[in-house]
């Protein structure tokens, strides 16, 4: 298991392959197609963003509201193929990390690269249990959009997988041809 600490650093970045096995801790961002967007309207409008995206990581969620007595309700990873229309962009201006579940298209790849940054998977359907790394979190911006606000959040220990490192490796499509051929028989 590799601890990393953010912001993440290019250095951190480059370090991490396909497959490793992370727990991050420190100050993440929470985000989904919502905030993204209006992320992106921003930049084409020449607007200041409402954080210092450079070595930042986004998480694609959205949290449920908290319970009495918790900072968070479930907190799962949302499919991070609906972000990759504004992840390049971005990737461009410094963001370094992204959590979510599922594949990322050609483009994301490419611009994780070219950007030397990483890709983590985070464990669908365990919302409950990742909300129990979420130690405190704050709206940033977007409050209007509820549960899509951009949050800033305090992770301790999130657990997560490498999914697609700083040179293009890609845990779906290895671990499809490692495992390809076998039978369950």
């Amino acid at each position: 298991m590799i601890r990393i600490n953010t912001p993440l650093t290019e250095k951190a970045a480059v370090s991490l392959n396909a497959g490793d096995l992370v727990e991050l801790s420190g100050q993440i961002y929470a985000a989904r197609d919502a905030a993204h967007s209006r992320l992106i309207e921003m930049l084409k409008r020449g607007e200041k963003l409402p954080f210092d995206i450079k070595d930042q990581v986004i998480y694609y969620v959205g949290p449920c509201p908290p319970p009495p007595g918790k900072i968070c309700g479930s907190a799962g990873p949302t499919t991070s193929g609906r972000m990759d229309v504004y992840t390049p962009a971005l990737l461009k201006i410094g963001l370094k990390g992204m959590i979510g579940k599922g594949i990322r298209d050609v483009s994301v790849k490419k611009a994780i690269t070219e950007h030397k940054a990483v890709y983590f998977g985070a464990t669908g359907g365990a919302g409950a249990l990742i909300s129990r790394c979420i130690t405190a979190a704050e709206i940033v911006a977007f409050d209007d959009l509820g549960p899509e606000a951009l949050l800033r959040i305090t992770v301790s220990r999130f657990p997560l997988i490498v999914i697609i490192d700083s040179r293009g490796n890609d845990l779906y499509e290895t671990g499809r041809k490692k495992y390809a051929g076998i039978s369950c028989s």
